[in-house]
Formats: C-alpha cells, structure tokens, sequence
C-alpha cells in the first residue's frame, strides 16, 4: 500500500520494502518529483504537465482578481478592495522610491507583473492540493530573468543610445591601464552572471523549501504509521517541524517575490543613470 503525500508517493512501501529489509525503510524526496508527468496534449509539443496547468489556472485566477477589484471600486473601499489595493502598493511604492514617478510610471505594470507572479506561484507551495511552488521548476524563473534582462537591456539604449554597452563595461573615471581587466569583470558580472543569478536564486529557494516540506510530512507518516514504540515521537517532532517550515515558507515566497521585483527596478535603475 502506497500512501501519498503532498501528491506525491509517500518515500516508503509497507509490503515489498518490509519484506526486502525486514522492517519499513525511509526514502527521501527526489528531484524527480519536480518533473510529473504530463496529462494533457501528451506526445504533442503542447503537453503540459501538473505544474504546468497550475501555472495557467493560477495566472488566469490573479487576473480575475485584479478584474474583479478594478470593476468594483469605491471611494471607501471594501476589505476585498483594500487588501488588493494594498497588495498593488508593494510594487508601485518600490518603483516609485527607485525610478522616481516619472520613469516609474513607465516600468511599473512589469514590476507589478512580476512581483504577483512570482507572489502568487511561490505561495502553491503551502496551498493544498497544489503543494509545489510553481517557481521551483526553472521555467519560470528563467523566463522572468530574461524579461528583466532585455528590459534593463532595452532601458539603458532607451535613454543613452548605444554607448550603453561601452559606458556599462569602462566605468566613467577608470585608469587606461586597467580598463580591459575592469570590461572584463563588468562583462561578466553585468551581462553574463545578472540573469543567471536572478533565476537561480528564485529557483533554488523554492525547490529547496518544497523539498524539506516534503521531507518532514513524509517523516511524520514514516514515524508515526510504520514505526512503533519510542519512535511515534519523532513523528510528533517532525510534524511540528513542518508546520514550523510552512510558517517559514510563507515569509520566504513573499521574501522572494519582493526580492525579484526589487532586483529587476534596481536593474533598470542602473540601465537609467546618468553615469551611463
């Protein structure tokens, strides 16, 4: 008998692997669990997967939502209306204090997109019966960094023209000597690594939280439906670890979401500057 967890098969049989070992044996999460397979359009180049679809389902929800409030707005608002509007207030006082209302008023419908989506993908994780974060996988994460690449990119030849590229890699006041040393670095600090890490950060944040969810709640299953005596406590305690984590996920997706738009305004502040 095979339990499931999270939607996943439990990291342990009862039958096969008592028989095998003589008693139940653990197995931990495995990377596997990231890639399910697909359900829909299967053996097409559409196919979509669980996560996929949640991916869809949840976009089309926010802008629901986001529908729903702009129609029904009010001079006092609704607590449905304040809480939206507040939420929007996170990316628009961001752009505002980093740009400055004028060039904010250009960028902030992306900043707010991204910071929604990344907000509203991460939270899946601790949202039963998804229980995945939809940005552990790296699609998403990498499509979201080389938005905010060719916008910082388009941005800087947007305001400076072409000498964008000359003045982002020779900094204004650098001795000749070390002019080709300082290109180099900013060569690969500016255009290699900066979209690299602005996915990387996001996806293995989440893949790792999503994987010590997994793992304590299938340890609490383990411990206190498979083992006996003494060992039922280290249920108890795992449990109380995953609720602890799931609290701890919460501040990490908005951490998180915050984090990738503050990344992407700072970006195109930069690409804006005058030093450039």
């Amino acid at each position: 008998m095979t339990s499931l967890v999270f939607g996943l098969k439990a990291p342990f049989t009862t039958a096969d692997d008592a028989i095998d070992t003589g008693g139940p044996v653990f197995h931990g999460p495995e990377i596997g669990e990231f890639f399910p397979e697909a359900v829909l359009f299967i053996g097409t180049p559409f196919e979509m997967n669980r996560i996929m679809i949640l991916r869809v389902i949840i976009t089309l929800l926010v802008m629901f939502i986001l529908w729903l409030a702009a129609s029904r707005m009010r001079v006092v608002p609704t607590r449905f209306q304040g809480m939206v509007e507040y939420v929007l207030g996170v990316p628009r006082k961001m752009t505002w204090d980093l740009l400055g209302e004028h060039d904010g008023r250009r960028f902030l419908p992306l900043i707010t997109t991204v910071f929604l989506l990344v907000l509203s993908f991460n939270f899946m994780g601790i949202i039963p019966p998804a229980n995945i974060a939809l940005t552990s996988v790296i699609g998403v994460p990498l499509l979201l960094a080389v938005v905010s690449y060719v916008v910082f990119i388009y941005a800087g030849i947007k305001r400076h023209g072409w000498k964008f590229f000359w003045n982002s890699l020779v900094p204004k006041g650098v001795p000749g000597f070390v002019v080709p040393i300082v290109a180099i670095i900013e060569l690969v600090s500016t255009f290699i690594l900066r979209p690299v890490t602005l996915t990387l950060r996001l996806l293995m944040n989440m893949m790792v939280g999503h994987l010590l969810l997994v793992l304590f709640f299938v340890a609490t299953s383990f411990f206190l439906f498979e083992m006996e005596g003494g060992w039922k406590l280290l249920g108890a305690g795992t449990l109380a670890f995953g609720f602890a984590w799931s609290a701890f996920e919460i501040l990490v997706s908005i951490l998180q979401a915050y984090v990738f738009a503050v990344l992407t305004t700072l970006y195109i502040q930069l690409a804006l500057a005058d030093d450039h």
